[in-house]
Formats: structure tokens, sequence, C-alpha cells
């Protein structure tokens, strides 16, 4: 048996337990579960709040009339979507390919370019791309789910009080705005509330599906497949329409996927299978047995499915469980641009540890900032979740058809199954993601389109920057020149230099190149320090690297001349600090103890131009260098002491 700590963005760090016998750690293994419950289950749990609503909504450009037939094969889609989709793709399939314990989008990218050796590189290449694409429309579902799940829950006080509907929106960007400021704050303290709250939740919403199905047993029925299938297959025009809506069952199945490194798979499947699933299986019948009984409370079957005595306090309670599936999709596109940014498809941005105890609880500001502008700008554009729930189907269906494509070329490559298994599993599973991205496609000009340019500006950015840092790295390597040489030169005394007392730490990409800096300074100070310490850090496509692991050191040039170079590995999911590698260091290594108390830092930074070379489209060298000033400052990023860093610069084209 063994143990991963991990930590929720948000929330109080776990002990993810891979396997074992029960017995002590079945109380770590409940609490994880209860974890689990309150932030990976946020998104899809709020869902029954708005899906079977969107799906009748009579101001659909593609409206599903009300009745028993459409009723029944509504509800069967539903089950089964949710059935094939989570349970299927996500929970039984998904969720055993693993990147060292972590999940999502991002993981299965690193999978695939660890594997395409393998395989075809073109193929993997291909994949990799779309992979990006599947994390850009991420960013979008981020965007859209604060808006649509608040906004969904505020509208309650309308089945209250109609009178009340003209503050729903103002309602809702106070909310917002309160749940982004709140961000830097770091939220252990609430997340230990969330398991608890959506425990309350998913058995209030079962208890009320219970209540309606109670009305009309015969709803049951729909259960069985058939009713699904003769919905398809007798009104596939009125089915396949209402495929863009049925979706919003599934949203934040992802979720389930990209949060298995904090909880472990096991307590997922659990919380699903148990609480998740049946909560919400139960409130969607309930929601259409309520609906068969009057065609009238199709306008708001959630909220109308609770008794007149509990609506307020349902409300409140709807309010609460969607401000926690924003908060953790929010911590989600934390995770995400962070993990980018460490392998290189975005700047380094600055990013805040809110905990120090618990490391995966990161706050990045720039993305909040700009999560927040959006939401906010989406609740006053559409004005209502029925509005905004044809943009949010499209960034759903996107990103889960990726994962599965992506998913059973990891299958295939990583355990050798036939491809004729690999088929019979693909087949179906691809066709019905593709059918609802066909169904949403059809929304395209009533709101789809949103998403999909969220994604192409966010898969732009992406590809550019890696494609800018593939050029800028190749000048840099040329102007270093070769680090050997650069060291055999300075033990001739070609140029001549003397030496000053203390340690000097260079940070350059690599052990092949002189770091621009060092250069500088022996060729135009015709000064070296007593230790001259070369570190590099490298970032591996795995979470994190174990303490053990994490230094190489290695001589340069002749004995006891006080030069070293020392690497320092990271996985995507940590932040570097180079002080504190450095402490890690053995003496004996360096030639004697390094002086990190007074050592001097040297960074070399780079000031891009745009240049007449043909290496990008002008609009692509304009974004590039765009990008380049949200870099996080390297001092900062890489914990350096800022009053021993020093700064030398050096400009590049594009």
């Amino acid at each position: 048996m063994s143990e991963v700590k991990g930590t929720v963005g948000g929330g109080p760090a776990f002990v993810v337990d891979r396997g074992g016998k029960s017995g002590v750690h079945d109380t770590v293994r409940w609490g994880l579960v209860v974890g689990a419950l309150g932030v990976v289950f946020g998104d899809i749990g709020t869902s029954p709040i708005y899906t079977l609503q969107t799906v009748f909504d009579p101001g659909d450009p593609h409206p599903v009339r009300v009745s028993s037939e459409n009723v029944y094969g509504v509800v069967s889609l539903v089950f089964w979507s949710v059935m094939i989709i989570v349970t299927v793709t996500y929970v039984l399939l998904a969720m055993r390919a693993d990147n060292d314990g972590e999940g999502g989008i991002m993981a299965l990218i690193t999978l695939v370019r660890r594997w395409s050796s393998v395989g075809g590189r073109r193929t993997a290449a291909i994949l990799a791309a779309l992979g990006i694409f599947g994390a850009s429309l991420f960013f979008g579902d981020s965007m859209i789910t604060p808006a649509i799940s608040v906004l969904s829950a505020v509208e309650g006080v309308k089945v209250i009080q109609p009178s009340l509907k003209d503050l729903v929106v103002p309602i809702t960007a106070v909310i917002i705005i309160a749940l982004f400021l709140v961000q830097r704050r770091g939220t252990a303290a609430v997340g230990r509330m969330f398991g608890p709250v959506m425990i309350v939740w998913f058995s209030t919403i079962g208890a009320c599906g219970i209540g309606g199905i109670a009305r009309h047993p015969r709803i049951l029925e729909a259960l069985s497949p058939t009713y699904a299938l003769g919905f398809l297959a007798g009104h596939f025009g009125t089915a396949f329409f209402a495929l863009a809506a049925i979706v919003l069952a599934v949203t934040g199945a992802e979720a389930l996927y990209a949060d298995m490194g904090h909880f472990g798979r096991r307590s997922i499947t659990r919380a699903w299978l148990w609480l998740v699933f049946p909560a919400c299986v139960l409130n969607y019948f309930g929601q259409g047995a309520l609906i068969l009984e009057d065609p009238a409370h199709a306008s708001s079957p959630f909220f109308l499915l609770a008794p007149d005595w509990a609506r307020v306090p349902v409300v409140l309670l709807a309010t609460l469980a969607t401000v926690i599936a924003s908060q953790a999709v929010i911590t989600g596109a934390y995770s995400v641009a962070s993990q980018a940014a460490q392998l290189g498809y975005l700047p380094r941005l600055r990013i805040a540890h809110t905990s120090e105890s618990a490391i995966g609880q990161i706050y990045v500001p720039w993305i909040n900032w700009l999560l927040m502008v959006s939401v906010l700008t989406l609740v006053f554009a559409f004005r209502s979740s029925a509005a905004l729930a044809f943009a949010f189907g499209m960034a759903v269906t996107g990103t889960i058809t990726i994962s599965t494509l992506l998913f059973f070329y990891v299958a295939r490559r990583r355990w050798n199954i036939p491809r004729w298994l690999i088929a019979a599993g693909a087949i179906p599973l691809l066709g019905v993601d593709l059918l609802f991205v066909a169904a949403n496609i059809t929304k395209l000009v009533h709101g789809a389109w949103l998403p999909l340019l969220i994604g192409l500006t966010v898969f732009a950015v992406m590809t550019t920057w890696q494609r800018g840092r593939q050029i800028v790295t190749a000048e840099r390597i040329r102007r270093e020149g070769p680090l050997h040489q650069f060291i055999d030169e300075l033990a001739t005394g070609t140029p001549p230099t003397v030496s000053v007392p203390g340690t000097a730490v260079f940070l350059n990409r690599g052990k092949d190149t002189a770091p621009l800096a060092l250069r500088a300074n022996v060729e135009r100070n015709h000064v070296r320090h007593e230790h001259i310490v070369i570190m590099s850090v490298e970032v591996e496509p795995v979470p994190r690297i174990p303490d053990g692991e994490r230094l190489s050191v290695e001589h340069l040039g002749p004995a006891e001349d006080g030069i070293t170079h020392v690497t320092a590995r990271y996985g995507y999911m940590e932040t570097p600090n180079i002080p504190q590698a450095l402490a890690m260091v053995d003496p004996a290594a360096t030639d004697g103890p390094l002086d990190l108390d007074r050592a001097s830092y040297f960074l070399s930074t780079i000031e891009l131009r745009r240049g007449p070379a043909p290496t990008m489209m002008p609009w692509r060298k304009q974004l590039f260098i765009a990008a380049s000033y949200l870099t996080a400052d390297a001092a900062s990023y890489f914990g350096l002491p800022r009053d021993r860093t020093i700064i030398m610069g050096s400009q590049i084209q594009v």
C-alpha cells in the first residue's frame, strides 16, 4: 500500500490512499469521500437546477413541446447520458489513465507526449494539439460555470416572489464579485465546510425527487433505454435539438477526472455511485413526474419540486451549492493555468500559495481578475441561465469528446489493448459524444459560438507561446555558446578575470550553454566569484518530484575551480524555490559550503522585438510579444531574495 499526499485548490490537505486493506485508513477514506463531495461534484451536482428547465424552455429556438411522450423520452435520455458519459467514460474508464496519480486533460496530454515514442509521433502531435484545445475550452467552461450556476440559483427567488425578478442579475453580480474578492485569502477554512454542505444538498434534492416520484411512480419506467432510443428514433428532429440542453446534465464530468490526484479514484467513485448519482437521478425523475402532473411546472421544475414551506431554504441552499460549484471551477482554472505554464504553453504567471502546509492551495491573480471580469460580462450580457445554457453545452461537449479520444489513444499505447477492443469501446462512446457536439453546433448563433471563440483565443495564445519560446530558445543557445568551452577559456585566463569572495548563482536553462549573465560578468566586468553555481530548473511531465530525486550536482572544469552545475527537478504542479533547493546540496559536492545567506543571484532577461525573419506570422509575433508582458517576475517565481538578485538584459528579435 502506498500513500500520496495531495491538496485541493481551495481545500484542506488530504492523504490519498492508493490501495491496501481496510482498517485504520477507513476514517481517512471516508474523509476523502466527504472532501470529494465538496470539491469534485459541485458543478455536476447543481445541474438539476437548470437542465430540464432548459430542455422545455419555450424561448429555445428549437423548443421541445411538453407532452407525456416527450417527458419520458427526455428523462430517459438524461439518465442514460449521465450513465454513459459520466459513469462509463469517466468513472470506469478515463480515471484509470493517470499520470502518477493525477488526472484531467493536461495529464492526458503529458501521457500522449510520453507514449508517442511507442507509436506515430505525428499522430501524437495532432492529439496533443487537440488536447491543448480541450484545455482551452476548459477556460471557457471556467467563465460560464459561475455565471450560469449562480444565476440559476438566484432565479429561484422568482418562484418565491415574481416581483423580485429584476433583482436576479444585481444579486448574482454581488455574489460573484464577493466570490472572486476572497480568492486571495485562500479557502482552507471554507473548504472544510464544502463536504457537509454538499451532503445536505444531495440529501435534499434526492428527498425532493422521491416526493415528486411518489406523485407519478410510472416515471420510473423511463429508466428503460427503450424510451431514450424510441425518443431518438421516433422523434429525431425534436430529440436531436433537445440534446443541446440535455448535455447540461453532465457538466462537471471533467472535474471527476481532473481532481483524481487530490482524492483518489476510489473515493471519487464511491461518492459518485453511492450518493451523487442516485440523488441527481431521483431529482431528475421527480422533476419529470412534476411536469407530467402539470405542464406549467416546466417553467421551474427544480424549485417547484420542493414543498412550499421549503422553497426559501432550498433557494438559499442552491445559492450556496452553486457558489461551491463556482469555487471548484475557479481553483481548477488556477491549476490548469499553472500546469500549462510549467509545460511551456503559457508565460510564467505569478502564483501565490495561500497555505503554508498545503502546496496545492494556489491563487493566480491574473487568472482571477480575468475570470471575474469575464463572468460579470456574461451575467450582464445574457441575464438568464437559459440564455447561457447554449454556450455552456458547447464547452462541455468539446472537452468531453477530446478527453475520450485521448484516453483511447493512451489506452492503446500504454496498455497495448487490441485494436478491436479499442474500436468496440471508442466507436459507441465517441459516437455519443459527437452526437452531442453536433446538437450544440446547431446553437452556434444562439451563444454556442462563445466558448468556441474563447477556446480558439486561448489555443492561439498557448500554441503561439510554445512556438515563440522555441524561437527564442534557439537564438539564446546561439548567443550563449557552449558552456564547457566557456569554462575552459575561463580556466586559461581568457579573458583575464579577478576572483572575488562569495557565492554567485546563475540561473540557466540547462548545462550545455553559458548563462548570458555569467558571460557578461566575465567579458565586461572581468570578475568571477569564488563559488559559482550554474542552476538549471527542469519541469518534468509528472505532478511532483520526491525530495530525494530533486537535485543532481556536477563539477565543471578543473578540480577545485569552484564552478558547479546543479539541476533541480520539479513536477508541473510544483513551484520552484531555488534557495530552498540549494540548501539541500551536499557541501562536499561544491568544494566547500555555499554561503547562501550572502549569495548573489544573477538572472538573464530577454527583451523581445519583432524582426523581419519569417519565423511566425506577424500577428503571432505581436501576440507572443504581448503575452511576454504577463510573465511573472523571475525573482519572485523562483523564490530569490530580491535584495541579492541582479538582472542583466539582452534583446532578441522574433
